[in-house]
């Protein structure tokens, strides 16, 4: 089995020693580089550009500069999706992003992580677990989200949040560690209309 194989299947692997894997995240960083260096007002080729990174795309979106991902392969945007400055995305596996999600600045997507043992972090090996966020997520600035969590759809994770857990569907978030705080209502809708 390849290190990439590994990686995919959960597995501890060598993404520090590993040529093909390095060879990957070199042609994608590369990518990235040339991404961040495009002016905001070339539009085209930005959106051209981020198309060669990102593994899949749908319909509309926009992604600020600068923009950092491992492979990019393994990044999956939904419909009106969003991301500001700073957006960092290390997709050693799959992260799954739904319809109308808008992320703030300095946020942090992280699929890999290390052993606790120390002999095998020494020796360069990682995993890397999914990270799926749902439709009609909101996420606030700083938020890190971390191996394995899922976000379920309708949530907003409020800014500077550490996400080390699934959040279910329907709520406000908030945290280091990220807790639910209350579900969203029907008055949240109201909250900002002036008459």
């Amino acid at each position: 089995m390849t290190e990439k194989e590994k990686a995919q299947n959960g597995y501890l692997y060598n993404a520090n020693n590993d040529a093909a894997l390095i060879e990957e995240r070199t042609v994608c960083k590369d990518l990235c580089f040339q991404y961040n260096g495009l002016r905001p007002s070339m539009k085209e080729a930005r959106t051209t550009l981020i198309k060669k990174i990102v593994g899949k795309t749908k319909g509309a979106f926009i992604i600020e500069q600068p923009f950092w991902c491992d492979y990019g392969y393994n990044v999956e945007i939904g419909e009106n999706f969003f991301a500001n400055h700073n957006c960092i995305i290390l997709d050693g596996a799959k992260v799954t992003f739904g319809d109308n999600v808008f992320i703030a600045p300095n946020c942090g997507f992280y699929t890999a992580g290390h052993p606790l043992d120390s002999e095998q972090r020494n020796q360069g090996l990682e995993y890397a677990y999914p990270i799926t966020v749902g439709n009609n997520v909101w996420i606030g600035a700083h938020v890190v989200v971390l191996p394995g969590v899922t976000i379920g759809n309708e949530v907003v994770i409020g800014a500077g949040s550490v996400v080390n857990k699934n959040i279910p569907s329907g709520v406000i978030a908030a945290g280091n560690p990220c807790k639910v705080i209350r579900q969203i209502t029907e008055n949240d809708k109201k909250k900002y209309w002036n008459g």
